[in-house]
């Protein structure tokens, strides 16, 4: 079974997160990455009238696998970068950087969400590209480069984009599609399919 890279860490919102770990989960090894092997903190945001930003609550817990320097990305199918306020911290980490930027080097498919964009502009990687996340990220996207364009699902390459964790369905259901038709080289040999 091929092997799917889910960055996570304190502050990934809940939804983001867990929507492609079960549903990735159906037909790949979801391995979840973080700056270090322990537990993290998910949050859950809620939207109310009488505040003008999220209001942020905990969420579930999650155990990283895998921690970002030592990660073979040679080893995975796709990576998965969920929102919440995560991405704001990872951003800076140098191991997950290099990620980053080898799947997109090898074309490899990449699904994000929400703040996911912070990761992926801090690598340099969509610069000429066209991406969609929330709007309050849309300066993260212009400011890399990239032309922000306010839809639910934005595909650009091997780049999948969703704005928030109600479109998450639309989002999972075109990347688990390219999923299934990108077969690793390494995985058709196993079965038998590599002419």
């Amino acid at each position: 079974m091929d092997q799917v890279l889910l960055v996570i860490g304190d502050g990934a919102e809940v939804i983001d997160t867990m929507v492609p770990f079960y549903r990735l989960g159906e037909d790949h090894q979801v391995v979840k990455a973080a700056p270090e092997v322990r537990t993290y903190n998910l949050v859950q945001h809620h939207h109310t009238s009488d505040w003008d930003i999220t209001i942020e609550t905990p969420g579930y817990k999650i155990d990283s696998d895998i921690a970002f320097r030592d990660v073979n990305p040679d080893e995975y199918t796709a990576l998965v970068l969920p929102g919440g306020r995560a991405p704001e911290f990872l951003r800076y980490d140098q191991d997950l950087m290099a990620i980053v930027k080898d799947f997109f080097a090898k074309q490899k498919p990449v699904a994000s969400i929400c703040h996911g964009i912070q990761i992926l502009a801090a690598a340099d990687v969509i610069r000429g590209r066209e991406v969609t996340t929330i709007p309050r990220c849309r300066l993260d996207a212009e400011y890399s480069g990239a032309t922000y364009v306010a839809e639910p699902l934005v595909v650009d390459g091997n780049l999948y984009c969703c704005r928030f964790k109600s479109e998450c369905s639309r989002w999972m259901k075109a990347f688990t599609t390219e999923l299934a038709n990108h077969v690793p080289a390494e995985a058709a040999n196993v079965n038998g399919l590599a002419k």
